[in-house]
């Protein structure tokens, strides 16, 4: 049977709330930080990949920011946070979209992506994701991801994943400035542990 990408997070959002998933977070306090790490002006436009129905965007709008925008595969992930913004979600925009078929004229001060590169396993999608970091981010941008780590598990949502060291992860973005990386403990709603290793970077002045 062959995979559908889709039809798989679609299936996960239609059968689950927000506390069923694992990597449920009632805030996301980490990334948060990070963000404000790199003093970024509240103009800057901020794209969330692969964000379910993640909380990020209810706190960056909190914090000021005015131009988010949230990508997700599954229409029912961001309809159930459009839902959760009321009239919020107005000034936010939401795009449904596998990430590697995404095309725009705007590039972003900031790339968010917690826990969509563990599920890339081929050196040719990771490969594809980097050049989408390239191409999609502006110069001096900020790229912030989170991942699995080597102590983190094997498989998420039924799937293979790829998990990440501190190495491993400079190596995929050596054309990026490394500013820092660290792992922390994710406690899932029903009380696991997983451990994620997150990596703030930055892109050069002169790159594309």
């Amino acid at each position: 049977m062959t995979y559908d990408a889709k039809e798989h997070w679609e299936n996960i959002y239609q059968t689950k709330k927000s506390d069923e998933i694992s990597w449920f977070q009632e805030k996301p306090h980490t990334s948060l930080n990070l963000i404000a790490e790199t003093d970024l002006d509240k103009d800057s436009r901020i794209i969330d990949i692969g964000a379910g129905d993640s909380r990020l965007v209810d706190n960056l709008l909190v914090l000021g920011f005015r131009n988010i925008t949230v990508l997700d595969i599954s229409s029912t992930a961001l309809n159930r946070t459009k839902k959760r913004l009321r009239n919020k979600a107005n000034s936010v925009k939401w795009i449904v979209s596998d990430l590697m078929e995404f095309e725009t004229n705007n590039r972003y001060g900031l790339w968010h992506d917690r826990a969509v590169l563990h599920f890339l396993t081929e050196e040719e999608e990771i490969n594809r994701y980097v050049e989408k970091v390239k191409q999609l981010l502006k110069p001096n941008g900020y790229l912030i991801v989170s991942t699995f780590s080597l102590k983190g598990p094997k498989k998420c949502s039924g799937l293979d994943i790829k998990q990440h060291s501190k190495d491993s992860m400079k190596k995929i973005f050596s054309g990026f400035e490394h500013i820092k990386s660290f792992e922390e403990e994710h406690l899932t709603p029903w009380g696991d542990s997983q451990i994620f290793i997150y990596g703030l970077f930055k892109k050069g002045g002169n790159k594309r």
